[in-house]
């Protein structure tokens, strides 16, 4: 990503700020936040509600935000899936730009909501990944 490290990770950090720009995201609403263990970086609990042609679910999770590490892990509380884990991870490079490495895996409850999204996935995630850089492009240039 042409932008820094800090940028992208506090880009991501944003949850309560989805709804304005990412696909299908309808509402975002952190429910607690504490400090992470040992005090390095902030736990947050947020519901995000997704809604997709007929579909509109809810769904809970806990963001581990760790600034030093420039790391994000996101960990699966409630709502329609089996599970769902996700991370970022920021490097800076040398010349100012910034690798981002994102990594998702969830299924859901529902046979029928998998199958559709299934369907669609990859066009899904790379509508959200050219979500996130326009929304960088237009916080950071």
């Amino acid at each position: 990503m042409p932008h820094t490290a800090d940028q992208m990770y506090d880009l991501i950090a944003d949850v309560a700020s989805y709804p304005k720009f990412l696909p299908w995201c309808v509402a975002a609403r952190i429910t607690k936040k504490s400090p992470a263990i040992e005090g390095k970086g902030e736990i947050i609990d947020a519901d995000l509600v997704i809604s997709f042609k007929l579909f509109r679910e809810k769904f809970a999770s806990r963001v581990t935000l760790n600034p030093d590490a420039q790391h994000i892990d996101v960990e699966y509380l409630d709502g329609p899936f089996k599970h769902l884990n996700n991370h970022w991870q920021f490097t800076q490079l040398e010349d100012g730009s910034c690798e981002v490495d994102f990594f998702v895996d969830f299924e859901f409850k529902s046979h029928l909501l998998q199958a559709v999204i299934g369907v669609v996935f990859n066009e899904a995630m790379q509508r959200i990944v050219r979500a996130f850089e326009k929304r960088a492009q237009e916080l950071y240039s």
